[in-house]
């Protein structure tokens, strides 16, 4: 059997030998050399050429030999394509390892990835793809495969250690002989045995003209898989093969049963047919020990007899993989433009190994797709790759800073003039923009002749822009001393998106994720991939154009950690809409309703909550000028990251005062029927009686199980009580609400033993205008150098 270089089938990783020390006469070529991979997390072979719906047989062998001279193997993980294949782990150096795996390809392509987890370089020594014809194994499917782990296929010829494979099995399976059955006595023939009709394993005959009996009744032995990864949701599959070897005599019978940890598989008395191959087979649940026993029946004069075996851990196909299609796609591209980087296996999943460069979307229900490439300054020479059209999801590409030529293909210019995607191209100094070819086959035209043409033009063109820019100032001023103030929209600052953009990114609003009284929210995904989430005013809202823009406009000269940012808005005739940051962890209203069955906030996440809450709202009253009033503020409106962070949101009903108002009267605001009229009497006369007669656990959330620091609630609630005192100079301000409230987690912390470093009011804030009181001169001047160079225009 010849075997090629792996060069047309990697693209990272580097060749060594073995140590000499391990090189032995009898070691077959292949394991001189290896291939291992000190870079990078996964680095993946791809075997092309495939027929999508086959099944094929594919193999990775392993010899260590000491290759880095460290005397120690590494650990590391195997995975075809997105799915866990197996861990390999060599017990010493000169320990040899391969593992089957049979599959049906789910396209063309196979995917053979080695992933480091921390244990040594991966590496390996031989990689085999065989086809097989799809009637066989009837138990591989599109959703199951099989691997052979630990080279559990035997035979049970000679305990000389020889091993039957190609030629003699034509799909190459590796058969190595079984010596751990006691007192067993070997029987052989040189008749072809053949395969019956209802064959699907096709055993090569020289496996079955070898088997084992035994000198008794029976034949007893037990099989341990040797697996660490078993468990008694692991699954394996057993097959055990018999052929007659023997002229059985007219008063002779051999017959027996198959028993499995205690279970009979054969409904009836089996007896073996003279030179044909029969089989059973059946899957079992993960164990740590398998007896297997042959016994004879009452009615036997021969003892049982076993020709082979086979042991398959089976493997559920469970990962979602990229869209098989993208896929395609981004290894044509990758092959167009000859990209390595860490451009290997597939593209969007797992998150942790995304191609550089992309963007993937990850429903919940269905393949990943790629929804934005930024190949920005990638080295890409040559002609843009015609694949980029089967990116259907594609909506951002970026292909500047590169050394592209020739013309921008037709389908890319299409889709960017309708507005489906947002293409850069720039710093190409020779790409040609208008879809057609660059060069012409017409005579150049003389160049004074060219000077004469071009420059009146030109002069045309600027004395026609300077007027038209000169007649818009001019009527901007006009319209501006006729109303007394600019338009309200030129006072954002942030990304301006047009209802159609909204549409395209939230794919025609189709998953909404919340409500409120401005309007529906929905989840969208902007042209680099990032999550926004988009709140759009419905027609019955009760907040109108007044409330939106005042909401817009606080965000875009506000800028704290505990406060939802601004991402952009939009005003497009009578569409209002803004777009924010995603949070994935929702509102805080939503997990302090958590059903019995999600887990309910501890206290400690409760105080951190309410801390950042308040250092969002002392950012508001205080270091913003003038002071920002928030009045709405409620659980639903406190909005949580992924590490259970909290950010206030919905600045719809937002005042400003300035330091000059030292009474503030404004008319009622928040959301009506979210608090009942008689809230201060009721509740707070509740709490009050509850405290004063020292039950504090009547008013905890029984949810937390007790567990909790009483002094630390005691001092929650005492502030709680002062927040909401009628006489606004007995109500604390928040300064002092966020001082008290990191003295509450203090004490919470200290019931376990912890410490955590709480930072001071204003840190990853910025706000404009005066700055803030609590800064010392350096920070103002730092501050104002973020708010400089986050004052530009949105990447689009």
């Amino acid at each position: 059997m010849i075997y090629v270089s792996d060069y047309s089938f990697v693209t990272t990783g580097e060749n060594h030998g073995i140590s000499s020390d391990y090189v032995k006469p009898s070691l077959v070529k292949r394991y001189l050399n290896l291939r291992f991979f000190p870079h990078g997390a996964r680095n993946c072979y791809t075997l092309r050429s495939l027929v999508m719906g086959n099944k094929y047989l594919v193999r990775a062998a392993f010899y260590y030999g000491n290759y880095d001279g460290l005397g120690k193997p590494p650990v590391f993980d195997l995975y075809l394509g997105t799915n866990y294949w197996h861990e390999v782990s060599l017990s010493d150096a000169g320990a040899f390892n391969w593992m089957d795996i049979i599959v049906v390809a789910p396209d063309d392509y196979l995917q053979v990835c080695l992933v480091n987890k921390g244990m040594g370089n991966p590496f390996i020594s031989g990689l085999d793809l065989r086809p097989m014809k799809n009637t066989l194994y009837p138990e591989v499917n599109a959703t199951q495969s099989l691997v052979l782990v630990n080279s559990n296929r035997f035979h049970m010829g000679p305990t000389d250690g020889s091993v039957i494979r190609y030629p003699s099995d034509s799909h190459d399976r590796i058969w190595t002989t079984y010596n751990a059955i006691p007192n067993c006595i070997q029987i052989s023939a040189t008749s072809v045995i053949q395969n019956n009709l209802r064959d699907v394993y096709d055993v090569p005959s020289s496996v079955m003209q070898n088997a084992v009996t035994a000198n008794s009744s029976r034949i007893d032995f037990s099989w341990n898989p040797s697996d660490p990864s078993v468990n008694i949701s692991s699954k394996y599959f057993f097959i055990f093969y018999f052929a007659e070897l023997q002229t059985v005599g007219s008063n002779a019978v051999r017959q027996f049963d198959i028993i499995i940890n205690s279970k009979t598989w054969n409904k009836q008395p089996y007896t073996p047919t003279f030179q044909v191959t029969d089989y059973f087979s059946g899957i079992l649940h993960g164990m740590e020990n398998y007896s297997v026993s042959l016994v004879a029946t009452k009615n036997a004069t021969l003892p049982p007899i076993l020709n082979a075996m086979e042991m398959y851990l089976v493997k559920p196909i469970t990962a979602v993989a990229t869209d098989p299609g993208d896929a395609r796609a981004m290894m044509a591209i990758q092959d167009d433009f000859g990209v390595i980087k860490n451009w290997m296996g597939d593209p969007c999943i797992p998150k942790a190994s995304i191609w550089r460069g992309l963007n993937c979307s990850y429903p919940p229900v269905g393949a990943s797709k790629i929804t934005a490439l930024n190949l920005s300054s990638f080295g890409l020479v040559g002609a843009i790759s015609t694949n980029f059209r089967d990116l259907q999801a594609l909506q951002y590409l970026d292909l500047s800073s590169n050394d592209l030529s020739g013309p921008i293909p037709y389908s890319l210019l299409q889709r960017s003039q309708n507005g489906s995607l947002s293409l850069r191209v720039g710093d190409n100094v020779n790409l040609c923009g208008n879809g057609t070819a660059c060069r012409s086959d017409r005579k150049k035209i003389n160049g004074t002749l060219l000077t004469a043409i071009v420059v009146p033009i030109a002069a045309a063109i600027a004395l026609f822009v300077i007027l038209f820019l000169l007649c818009q100032v001019l009527k901007g001023k006009a319209k501006r001393n006729a109303t007394g103030h600019e338009d309200e929209s030129a006072l954002l600052e942030n990304r301006e998106f047009s209802y159609k953009e909204l549409k395209h990114i939230t794919n025609n609003f189709s998953q909404q994720i919340g409500k409120g009284g401005f309007g529906p929210v929905f989840l969208g995904y902007l042209e680099n991939g990032k999550s926004v989430a988009v709140k759009v005013r419905s027609e019955s809202s009760s907040q109108g154009g007044k409330e939106f823009l005042a909401e817009a406009q606080h965000l875009t000269r506000i800028h704290h950690k505990n406060l939802v940012s601004l991402v952009g808005y939009c005003k497009d005739r009578n569409h209002l809409a803004l777009v924010y940051e995603y949070m994935p962890e929702g509102n805080l209203q939503d997990h302090l309703r958590a059903t019995s069955t999600s887990k309910p906030l501890s206290w400690e996440q409760r105080l951190q909550i309410a801390l950042d809450a308040a250092q969002g709202l002392e950012y508001l009253h205080i270091a913003c000028k003038p002071a920002l009033i928030h009045r709405d503020v409620k659980s639903r409106n406190i909005l949580l990251t992924t590490d259970l962070g909290a950010k206030i949101a919905d600045f719809g009903l937002t005042k400003a005062f300035s330091e000059s108002e030292t009474h503030i009267t404004t008319e009622p605001a928040g959301t009506m029927g979210y608090l009942d009229p008689d809230m201060s009497i009721h509740i707070g006369e509740w709490v009050h009686q509850s405290l004063d007669h020292g039950n504090i656990e009547s008013i905890v959330d029984a949810k937390m199980g007790g567990d909790y620091d009483i002094n630390s609630v005691w001092k929650a609630a005492d502030l709680a009580l002062h927040c909401k005192r009628d006489a606004s100079r007995e109500r604390p301000t928040m300064a002092e609400v966020v001082a008290q409230l990191k003295e509450c987690l203090e004490l919470e912390n200290r019931r376990d033993g912890r410490r955590r470093s709480l930072g001071s009011n204003g840190d990853d804030s910025t706000c404009p205008g005066e700055g803030s009181a609590l800064e010392i001169e350096e920070e103002e001047k730092q501050q104002e150098g973020e708010i400089q160079a986050a004052a530009g225009p949105a990447m689009r």
